[in-house]
């Protein structure tokens, strides 16, 4: 059926109109919308490759468009939602004593380290798109769970009853550090394995089986707070378990 041959496209769609959605409400502040809209985004990027692949429908095509989609949904929406998390403040302060100034005349100049996330995002998937090794696993962070990490931020200040976690998204430092450790991890050559299942066999997928398994505890225990907490159990046991990369 003719059909078969354009249904990941239109997941791909689906995708990158979520995003669009997503940077809407980001720019209007309404953060909490932002992230649900990155989520499901995100959701149609997994199964567009998902159905190219059961379908036998992968293309150049596609390829593109994905990381196009991906651009906006795990790009674009991620810096701007760091740039309105760090516009609430134009100083960062160390015992109550102004250190640097970051507004010149009218302009807040530190809400805009986090569109980095965005320019290290881009070149990611520029990258990404050229590089012949990425076929079954990953070299550097990938875009969406880079975004994961961002978009649960206002999640966790909004619904997390945590102090400690609050405490440090409102923290300014934190968040800088955080923009340029994502900026960094996404375009660093560390090999992450692929969460992608040739088959379903103990044997060829323990690493993922027990990652999956952490996640789903991490879920039902920190709830929102796990989302970072994942992202960083993912680079740790793709450290230690180097095998499974390949």
């Amino acid at each position: 059926m003719i059909y078969k041959n354009h249904l990941p496209n239109v997941l791909t769609l689906l995708n990158l109109l979520s995003g669009t959605i997503a940077a809407i409400f980001a720019v209007e502040g309404e953060l909490i919308l932002a992230a649900y809209f990155v989520f499901l985004g995100i959701f149609f990027d997994f199964f567009d490759g998902f159905a190219a692949r059961l379908l036998k429908v992968q293309g150049e095509l596609g390829k593109q468009l994905d990381s196009l989609a991906d651009v906006v949904t795990s790009g674009v929406v991620p810096g701007i939602v760091m740039f309105q998390l760090l516009k609430t403040k134009n100083s960062l302060e160390i015992f109550n004593t102004e250190i640097i100034s970051w507004k010149t005349s009218e302009v807040e100049l530190l809400p805009y380290v986090g569109l980095l996330i965005t320019l290290a995002a881009a070149y990611r998937l520029a990258k990404f798109n050229i590089d012949e090794r990425q076929t079954t696993s990953f070299i550097g962070l990938p875009t969406p769970a880079a975004a994961l990490v961002v978009l649960s931020l206002p999640l966790i200040l909004t619904y997390s009853s945590l102090e400690f976690a609050v405490n440090l998204i409102e923290n300014k430092w934190f968040l800088i550090v955080l923009t340029f450790l994502l900026s960094f991890l996404m375009n660093a050559e560390i090999p992450l394995f692929s969460l992608k299942f040739k088959d379903y066999t103990w044997k060829s997928n323990k690493v993922k089986y027990v990652f999956v398994g952490f996640t789903a505890v991490l879920c039902v225990f920190f709830q929102f707070v796990a989302i970072p907490m994942v992202i960083l159990l993912y680079v740790f046991m793709a450290a230690l378990f180097k095998d499974a990369t390949n």
